[in-house]
């Protein structure tokens, strides 16, 4: 990664277009001598200072370039794992350590210094895996993401946060076993404080030495990699914390946040904005959007609060005064220029990279391209989706008919958007209690509608996400301190959610129905979205042929319904191919094991229809059988 300083880095630097800033900036290895080049253009004075002149700043003064605002220093005396800091003086005479905004490495928490990295290369084996990633096509293939914070997916026998290489060897099995095509990481970049969960960073570029060195986190990428697991990180552009040894009036003024007191601050967070107008920062912000997808080999990343970012307005308390831009809204240019540049830039470096946008704003044309006045993200998580369709969820089935709509009202707006559809750890904390616990009903019922939630995600058009510990049930709130109940494993209702999430999704990756045509109004059909009495929805979706589609039953309430009518489209017959009543998923096992004849009488809407037995607080998914397959079956 090391290059010498030009003319042109300075440039490019200052002009908000150097796209790889971390090559020069920082600490760096320059032959037998090791370089530091920090930007602190309002310092009157800056020196490296550390362990090796008692953290004093004597000796080891830092030259400022011309007109370059940028400082910078070689010594032959200091070698790998050596604690540093910038001392700078500012113009007000004042003198501080600050942590170098552009390290590879820093201290653990509590501890606050950069740390000179190893300058050893790892040696990738994952070529096979960019090969198939270069010919891929997200967009109409299965996209299945587990969620996961790595400092409380699992902890040691001292309760500790466990390797990047500990995490690889038990991870990458069991995410292959539920049929996981990627991971997704809460930030990895290093932050002080755990309770954070990594979204209040102070160390951009330095990956947290919670869980072992630079190498083991690559080791750890490489192999999710040979295993065919993409990974993805979340990605904090909206804001960074206040802690004096971070970015937070870096020299003495404001550097890295906005200037402006009103536009600075996020009240909700206690953290402070970045300022998108200031071409440096866009370099350094947008180096290391690069940095992680080039360094580090990741797949994709997650950004982090956009919501916070567009608007000038974010958090602020009613009783301020509203922020407005120069065309009297209160979006905020810069941040959504900012972020047109970013999307624009990753693209051109990695055409196959995952840009997703967690955005909880009515915005549009966040999945739209730059060229057409859009953001340029090419996915969005859709939180309006999560949040209807949890709030339905949780009401007792008996009051569910008159809160239909937030089941439907999603396939209303879908395909303005690229959407993800996110089960994710914001919606099991602070009070929201886990998934299995917001369910209604005595521990029964609580299964089933969980069986239910997932398989309706599973068919609604969109990627899917969940947060661990969904997968088998957690009962109680996710905390970060601790692992996730392992031990519920041991019994059989938890056990079985797993293995029906373990066939729920495999059925989903033989199903390209359910993958193809997310993003296209021809994949996705209502059969009746209106019976808000019984709280059915019935629906079919569609592959790429057109031909072998899915027909889909969801039963929001505890009754059985047998006889039950359903229009189909064709004559023919039908059988059922998966259903959440199994009774080897802890369900009443009120299942359709016949063919089911269809009858020439129209119902609705349709020319033909079927009678079936309707499965309690559950989903069932039928297909026409076809000549051939009644072939087989004779």
């Amino acid at each position: 990664m090391t290059k010498q300083i030009s003319e042109e880095d300075v440039y490019l630097f200052h002009q908000g277009t150097h796209y790889f800033s971390y090559q020069f900036l920082g600490c760096h290895r320059d032959g037998v001598k090791t370089r530091f080049v920090v930007w602190a253009p309002h310092a009157k004075k800056v020196e490296l200072a550390g362990d090796f002149n008692d953290w004093s700043g004597k000796g080891y003064a830092l030259t400022k370039l011309d007109n370059a605002e940028l400082w910078y220093g070689s010594f032959s005396d200091i070698q790998e794992n050596t604690r540093y800091k910038y001392r700078i003086t500012a113009p007000n005479g004042d003198t501080f350590l600050k942590a170098d905004p552009y390290a590879f490495r820093a201290e653990l928490r509590p501890l606050t210094a950069s740390v000179i990295p190893s300058w050893k290369q790892y040696m990738w084996g994952d070529q096979e895996w960019e090969l198939l990633k270069a010919e891929s096509d997200p967009y109409h293939s299965p996209l299945l993401i587990y969620e996961l914070h790595a400092g409380s997916w699992k902890r040691d026998d001292q309760n500790l946060p466990i390797s990047y290489r500990v995490l690889a060897s038990q991870l990458i099995p069991y995410v292959k076993e539920l049929g996981y095509t990627h991971i997704e990481l809460l930030p990895l970049a290093e932050h002080p404080l755990d309770a954070s969960w990594g979204y209040q960073i102070t160390s951009y570029y330095a990956p947290t030495s919670r869980h072992g060195s630079i190498n083991d986190l690559k080791y750890f990428i490489d192999q999710c990699h040979q295993h065919q697991i993409g990974v993805i990180i979340d990605w904090v552009p909206g804001h960074f914390c206040k802690d004096d040894h971070g970015l937070r009036q870096f020299d003495g003024e404001a550097l890295y946040e906005y200037k402006d007191p009103k536009k600075v601050e996020k009240p909700l967070w206690g953290t402070l904005t970045f300022d998108y107008g200031k071409p440096e920062v866009q370099s350094f912000l947008i180096s290391n959007a690069i940095y992680w997808l080039k360094e580090f080999h990741v797949d994709g990343l997650r950004v982090d609060a956009v919501a916070s970012m567009t608007s000038l307005n974010f958090d602020r308390p009613d009783s301020e005064e509203k922020l407005v831009n120069s065309f009297g809204n209160e979006l905020n240019l810069e941040a959504i220029a900012f972020l047109q540049k970013l999307n624009e830039v990753v693209f051109h470096y990695f055409p196959k990279a995952l840009m997703m946008a967690e955005d909880s704003s009515d915005l549009p044309l966040i999945t739209h391209p730059t060229s057409k006045g859009g953001i340029g993200f090419n996915f969005k998580w859709n939180m309006g989706w999560m949040n209807d369709l949890l709030k339905y969820m949780e009401l007792d089935p008996i009051y569910r008919k008159w809160h239909h709509q937030l089941l439907t009202f999603s396939m209303m707006y879908h395909y303005s958007e690229n959407f993800v559809l996110p089960l994710s750890h914001d919606e099991v904390v602070h009070g929201k209690k886990s998934l299995l616990n917001k369910m209604p009903g005595d521990q029964w019922q609580q299964f089933a509608n969980l069986r239910l939630l997932y398989g309706y995600m599973m068919v609604h058009p969109g990627k899917k996400l969940l947060f661990m510990g969904g997968e088998f049930g957690q009962y109680i709130e996710w905390r970060f301190q601790q692992a996730l109940d392992w031990h519920l494993f041991d019994y059989p209702l938890h056990h079985a959610l797993f293995h029906y999430l373990t066939e729920l999704h495999k059925f989903y990756h033989h199903q390209p129905s359910l993958y193809q045509l997310d993003y296209h109004p021809s994949g996705f059909q209502w059969i009746d979205p209106d019976n808000h009495e019984q709280s059915i929805l019935i629906f079919i979706r569609k592959a790429l042929d057109l031909e072998n589609h899915l027909l889909i039953v969801c039963n929001f309430t505890p009754v059985v319904y047998y006889d039950f009518n359903i229009g189909v489209p064709t004559p023919g017959t039908y059988r059922e191919l998966f259903n959440s009543d199994a009774a080897c998923y802890g369900g009443s096992d009120q299942s359709n094991t016949e063919i089911h004849f269809s009858f020439p009488e129209g119902w609705h809407g349709q020319d033909q229809h079927i009678k079936i037995k309707v499965p309690p607080l559950a989903i069932c998914i039928f297909q026409q059988v076809l000549e051939s397959t009644e072939e087989e079956l004779e």
